[in-house]
């Protein structure tokens, strides 16, 4: 028996759980979810809008590509850099409103969320990190594995909160660290592994398999 409050309204094909996908640059992940959600007839789940930081982000075109509506919300011309912050994210929750998103799915988003952006949506917020939690947070996490002595590394896919990727985890996938990796080899090794799980995270969120109690999930079922 599974414990903890269901993470989200638990969906249908007919009646999908309706998601905001964040990015900052190639939207490598998004693409791959958004496919995913195209070629199953079955899935629960479907992208009503891509939000970028960046107007120059790779990933927009591809969202305009799949038919998704977009968008650029770059960081307003305010002085202050705490406001500057938050009149941001106030735009982007106004946008997330707007397109009647239930959950945010962050893949690739390199800002670091304000408390108040976080409390808005959690639980409803997750994000994929390139790196097995609670080892090598933060925005080098390649960088900071090949510079260590360990041999495997991964992705962990989690619940967001007012941390530095320290939310509850979800699950995580192992893949080698080799001795002549490079950042670019191991991203590459790594990306596989993000590009199979997170669907399926997402997936098992909308068939209201995950559960959440404090900082333990339960997920019913396999990933």
């Amino acid at each position: 028996m599974t414990s903890g409050d269901c993470v989200a309204r638990k969906a249908s094909a007919d009646d999908p759980l309706r998601c905001a996908v964040l990015i900052s640059g190639t939207g490598s992940g998004m693409e791959k979810l958004i496919h995913h959600q195209k070629s199953n007839s079955h899935c629960c789940h479907q992208t009503v809008i891509v939000i970028s930081d960046k107007a120059s982000a790779i990933g927009l075109g591809k969202a305009d590509d799949l038919g998704i509506n977009n968008v650029a919300i770059t960081l307003p011309d305010v002085e202050d850099a705490s406001q500057r912050r938050i009149s941001h994210e106030a735009l982007i929750t106004q946008a997330i409103e707007e397109s009647g998103a239930e959950i945010v799915i962050l893949s690739g988003y390199m800002r670091i969320l304000t408390p108040s952006f976080v409390e808005r949506w959690a639980p409803n917020l997750v994000n994929i990190h390139p790196s097995l939690l609670p080892h090598f947070p933060g925005a080098d996490a390649h960088g900071d594995v090949i510079a260590s002595d360990v041999e495997v590394s991964g992705c962990t896919v989690h619940f967001v909160d007012t941390g530095v990727d320290s939310g509850a985890i979800i699950t995580q996938c192992r893949v080698p660290r080799f001795s002549d990796d490079d950042v670019a080899s191991l991203s590459l090794r790594v990306r596989v592994e993000e590009h199979r799980i997170y669907p399926r995270v997402i997936d098992a969120i909308a068939e209201g398999r995950v559960f959440i109690e404090g900082d333990k999930v339960t997920v019913d079922g396999d990933l």
